[in-house]
């Protein structure tokens, strides 16, 4: 019987190496070049995973990241990370990226699936959680996004 744990957290794995390789081969401007209305761009999602890392497989754990990324607010509703501030480079952003998976899959590999978590931003009857529940989010939310980064990236490639 296969280890549900260790397949969700390959399966995360595996999207989030998608979602880097979308960056692969792209000048800085096709990286921060916002083609949706809303000024997302690949960078962008970068960040904006990183962000639900360290939050759903973080946080919600009493692991917080070790330092705060540059567009963490005190109110997660106004952090700015669907798209990249020219201050931020895309070493740091894919820095982060990696240093807030690795954070998570070490709180992956120390806690089992029904792991009590506890997500202060979900409505408050909701709040309560497990790891596998969270896990399953991650993973969602990175295919998801990984998906999007996808057209964005066809959207680049593909002469108008």
């Amino acid at each position: 019987m296969p280890d549900l744990k260790l397949e969700l957290l390959r399966t995360l794995q595996s999207s989030r190496a998608i979602m880097l390789a979308k960056l692969d081969g792209l000048p800085e401007y096709d990286r921060r070049r916002p083609l949706t209305p809303t000024g997302t761009n690949l960078l962008g999602l970068v960040k904006h995973l990183a962000g639900l890392e360290y939050g759903y497989l973080g946080e919600s754990f009493g692991r917080p990241a070790p330092e705060r990324p540059t567009w963490f607010r005190d109110d997660p509703y106004d952090e700015i990370d669907m798209w990249a501030e020219p201050n931020e480079s895309t070493d740091y952003i894919i820095g982060v990226y990696r240093q807030a998976c690795a954070h998570s899959d070490t709180t992956v590999g120390t806690l089992t699936l029904d792991s009590p978590g506890h997500v202060a931003h979900w409505p408050e009857d909701q709040q309560t959680t497990t790891l596998g529940v969270l896990l399953i989010r991650m993973l969602t939310e990175t295919a998801q996004h990984a998906g999007h980064a996808d057209m964005i990236r066809e959207l680049i490639d593909t002469p108008a």
